[in-house]
């Protein structure tokens, strides 16, 4: 910060979130603050080698991209652009980077936190953007539109005969009882929609207060009554080593006759397999799945065999206004930093404090 207060800023977008995604929330701090704005290139050859690139994953550009754009800049914003060790020593005397998205997982926060430099998130950007979806896919699945759109597209007639519906039954969601594993940002906006909906919303999430979801209109319960209950089945906790297969072949047969299954979280969530011989056996009478294990090199996906199956290509956050938040999201931190006010979305506060304590003694 010079002696005007101003900070140096260096925006980095890349091909997801283009840096012009970030002018306009970054717009009222021209008058206060030198702001750069730049992007860096897919670069589909990089390969990770240093254990400081090998710790980051889904990664945009390459380091000596940002390293290029670096400038005595004292405020790093990316997206999917890496920040690793090389990239910290570069910028010298870096006071903040700003990830604008909910996990920093193209940040090597340990190489940052070792500088003595914060790492602020943005997380919820995308909260309403996969609520939505969710939501859709939930509509899609009980009118079974995957079916009729199938039959369509396959050359099948239509709007010959009034009573044509009569082929394609499905249920109302008013009056259906949902099941949220995992009750986060994501999971609350979900569970809003569904009352307006006409739904009952239960949810097991063992990281979250049970007088918090009972204040949300909500019941609590464990994920086996959740299994037991629920006509859909809503993913939204977040991915551990911990979780993974979190529904596999004991959940799936938990699950009553005609349970509808929805996953716009992680794809490690999911046992495939399981899900598979739920649909084939017909307990799932459909599911719809924003994230999955990657798509053959040839062929379908086997899950495509299914006509009661939604496949998106992960589109849950690929919504203008999602990218928007975040850069709100960044830019309501660079305020904090410049007015010396304590940073909201910070990720590595406690290694910080230890770190300064460490060296207070």
């Amino acid at each position: 910060m010079n002696a005007t207060g101003a900070l140096r800023i260096l925006v980095v977008g890349d091909s997801y979130c283009p840096s012009s995604a970030f002018r306009h929330a970054f717009r009222h701090l021209d008058a206060s603050h030198e702001i750069t704005f730049t992007d860096v290139a897919d670069t589909p050859n990089w390969v990770p080698r240093t254990p400081s690139e090998l710790r980051l994953r889904e990664y945009k550009g390459s380091p000596d991209q940002v390293i290029a754009a670096l400038d005595g800049h004292e405020v790093l914003v990316v997206q999917g652009a890496p920040v690793t060790d090389e990239v910290l020593d570069a910028a010298g005397g870096l006071r903040l980077v700003c990830c604008a998205r909910g996990g920093p997982v193209n940040i090597d926060v340990a190489a940052a936190t070792s500088r003595g430099v914060p790492v602020v998130t943005t997380p919820g950007k995308n909260a309403d953007a996969v609520a939505e979806l969710t939501i859709a896919f939930m509509v899609m699945l009980a009118r079974r539109l995957p079916e009729v759109l199938r039959h369509v597209e396959a050359g099948g007639e239509f709007a010959h005969d009034t009573y044509e519906g009569a082929r394609w039954f499905g249920h109302d969601l008013a009056g259906s009882t949902l099941g949220l594993v995992g009750f986060g940002q994501i999971g609350g906006r979900v569970a809003r929609r569904a009352h307006a909906f006409g739904m009952a919303v239960i949810v097991s999430d063992p990281f979250i207060d049970p007088a918090e979801i009972v204040a949300a209109g909500c019941e609590p319960v464990d994920l086996a009554s959740l299994l037991e209950r629920a006509d859909f089945v809503s993913i939204h906790a977040r991915a551990t080593a911990d979780n993974a297969g979190l529904i596999g072949p004991a959940e799936v047969a938990r699950m009553k006759p005609g349970t509808y299954l929805v996953n716009t979280a992680r794809e490690s969530l999911i046992d495939e397999p399981a899900v598979t011989a739920g649909l084939a056996s017909g307990r799932l009478a459909g599911a719809a799945f924003d994230v999955l294990s990657p798509s053959p090199p040839s062929g379908r996906h086997p899950l495509l065999d299914f006509p009661n199956v939604v496949i998106a290509t992960h589109i849950g956050g690929a919504t203008f206004e999602t990218l928007h938040h975040g850069a709100e999201m960044a830019v309501a931190e660079i305020e904090r930093l410049a007015a010396q006010e304590a940073l909201v979305n910070l990720v590595n506060r406690d290694a910080l404090a230890a770190r300064r304590t460490g060296s207070a003694a």
